[in-house]
């Protein structure tokens, strides 16, 4: 493939070619500083943001036990000021920077509905599921339908006749999302009465009064600095993001195929277009696509990561081969499959190979740069109708393509768990490689020499995307149940963990990292708008809250300064707060140094 490389500015439908993107916003440093309160005194636990510059960049911090908050140094002369926490109305006002002594005041919010609107899908979700008794039927609802987007945020609370469901389940359906015929004829019924305002605002907001309604975050979550980037245009699609050792993040949009660059420290973005002449849908097109209508990919990139030589080795999901991103000379190359379909999650051993799970047709892969060959293993299904299915699938695409249906990728109804699903992998310390079945509830094994294969039933359903430990213990986020598992290999003990958010609603952990410095355990809230810290030696969980309401997370990251960084990847993006897509750096410990000494060690106590 040809690169062109182009800088970005968002909002504008033209990507003029050659420029750098500098906001012109960030001409000057300065601070914020000041107080949030109400009527009878400090607001604990507010999030208070600085937006400016185009691209819009966000920074957030959170107020401490006194109400106080301070900025790091912002690069603007002016900027849009919002301060919103669940239980009081948003406030905004444009400020000049730089400004201390601020004083902000909130009003408390006592209209039912308008609460109720301010609480996370997660909260909304849990009074649908909540009306389905079957629990099996429960658990691939939630697996199922949130595959692409939060369930329960606003846009999908809209009211919708059985003829839109009719095609919005369909459309789901040819994504991979199926649901069996039973539950799928259920669906507008149980959204029309989980969702009535009638009974569904009294519910959410009975215990409005009582401390437990909406408590502020955590002391240790008020010292972070939360940073967002839009990133794209609106019918982008941020699937994956990692940070690179050059100090910049790239970000794949899996819907306009392009691999995004930021510079956080210049605000820089720049966007490398993938050249493909494979038709609308790749090697998943004709006459059904599996695509929203704003899409425009044909390689559809997925997974990302970096390799030895600081390459970035990329999964092209709908074209159906594995790229190559030169980050010196902004080239790329591409490697058509030999076998499989859906190259999905990638990651790198230490001789620099290239493992890789193909979601569709159950093979797990593994790509030699130096020789530039692939090797493929059909991985077991979990039954003998499964396997000939999966065998025949090049056959069942062909038939799809050039007479209509599901193009192989779902089907309009069915069993959830007929399709295995390869889904999550990861190269363990010992060089052995691990992966994930989502739809079989297992994990598994694979020997990197013999390509002998092991499989492992999980006693909690739908992992997703795992990482090791220094230690050799592998992390599971349990996507349908918001459970957190820890696997020893050696033993082959399982332990669990239900996750906070999961408590108070219904949560869909996507992924999670494993910090290796500090074996610190970060798993996405992708449901609740929030990112978790999993402490295992104190086996202690911190919640972050996120600014943005609708934040999809998906892969995490991190940086040298032990930064977190992820990506908001709802689909479709018109769904986020906003309307665009995002990359955000989350720092931990950021807030603490910005306040002053004596107010953080009152917060402390």
């Amino acid at each position: 493939m040809v690169n062109r490389r182009r800088s970005i500015r968002v909002g504008l439908i033209g990507i003029v070619a050659g420029l750098v993107l500098v906001p012109p916003s960030w001409v000057a440093a300065g601070i914020l500083a000041g107080t949030v309160r109400d009527a009878t005194g400090p607001v604990i636990g507010a999030m208070v943001s600085a937006q400016h510059g185009d691209p819009i960049y966000t920074l957030t911090v959170f107020t401490n036990a006194e109400g106080f908050f301070r900025t790091p140094d912002i690069e603007a002369a002016r900027v849009e000021l919002r301060v919103r926490r669940i239980g009081w109305k948003d406030h905004r006002e444009q400020v000049d920077v730089p400004e201390e002594g601020v004083l902000i005041e909130l009003e408390r919010e006592t209209d039912p509905a308008a609460l109720a609107a301010q609480l996370p899908a997660h909260r909304w979700l849990s009074l649908l599921t909540a009306q389905i008794e079957d629990p099996t039927h429960r658990e691939q609802f939630v697996r199922q339908c949130t595959y692409c987007h939060q369930q329960g945020n606003q846009a999908t609370r809209i009211p919708r006749e059985d003829w839109q469901w009719d095609k919005v389940l369909s459309l789901m359906a040819r994504m991979g999302g199926i649901l069996p015929e039973e539950l799928r004829a259920q669906v507008p019924d149980l959204f029309r009465a989980a969702y009535d305002p009638a009974t569904a605002i009294p519910a959410l907001t009975a215990n409005a009064d009582s401390p437990d309604f909406a408590p502020p975050p955590s002391v240790e979550a008020r010292q972070a600095v939360v940073e967002e980037w839009e990133l794209g245009m609106r019918a982008s699609m941020q699937h994956d993001l990692i940070f690179h050792p050059d100090g910049r993040a790239y970000s794949v949009d899996m819907t306009q195929d392009n691999l995004y660059r930021l510079d956080p420290t210049t605000g820089e973005m720049a966007s490398f277009p993938i050249d493909s002449d494979l038709a609308l849908g790749g090697a998943f097109g004709g006459r059904d696509q599996p695509l929203p209508p704003t899409a425009n990919a044909r390689e559809g990139p997925h997974s990302l990561q970096v390799g030895p030589e600081g390459d970035i080795w990329i999964t092209f999901a709908l074209g159906n081969k594995i790229g190559r991103f030169d980050t010196k000379a902004e080239t790329w190359k591409s490697y058509p499959l030999e076998e499989g379909y859906y190259p999905h999650t990638l990651r790198i051993d230490g001789k620099g190979r290239v493992w890789f799970t193909l979601a569709v047709s159950n093979h797990l892969g593994m790509f030699d740069p130096e020789t530039e060959t692939f090797r493929t293993q059909r991985l077991p299904a979990g039954s003998l109708g499964q396997d000939l299915v999966l065998r025949m699938l090049p056959a069942i695409m062909w038939l799809a393509d050039q007479f209509g249906g599901a193009s192989g990728v779902g089907l309009e109804g069915g069993d959830p768990d007929f399709m295995p699903v390869p889904y999550g992998i990861d190269i363990a310390p010992d060089g052995s490689v691990w992966f994930s079945q989502l739809n079989q509830h297992r994990i598994g094994r694979i020997d990197p020499d013999t390509f002998d294969v092991e499989m492992v039933d999980t006693p909690f359903p739908a992992p997703r995307r795992l990482r090791f430990d220094s230690k050799n213990g592998l992390w599971i986020p349990s996507f349908s149940s918001g459970v957190l598992a820890h696997f020893d290999v050696v033993t082959r003990a399982f332990k669990e963990w239900k996750l906070p958010t999961a408590e108070e609603g219904v949560e869909t952990p996507y992924a999670l990292n494993v910090n290796r410095r500090t074996n610190e355990v970060w798993i996405c809230g992708t449901n609740s708008d929030t990112l978790m810290r999993f402490q295992p030696e104190k086996e202690r969980f911190t919640v972050y809250p996120l600014p943005t309401r609708v934040t999809f997370t998906r892969e995490i990251d991190f940086d040298e300064q032990d930064r977190v960084w992820t990506s908001n990847s709802n689909l479709p993006t018109w769904q986020v707060e906003g309307g665009f897509p995002r990359v955000l750096r989350l720092d931990p410990a950021g807030g603490a140094a910005a306040h002053p000494a004596q107010l953080v060690q009152g917060a402390l106590q």
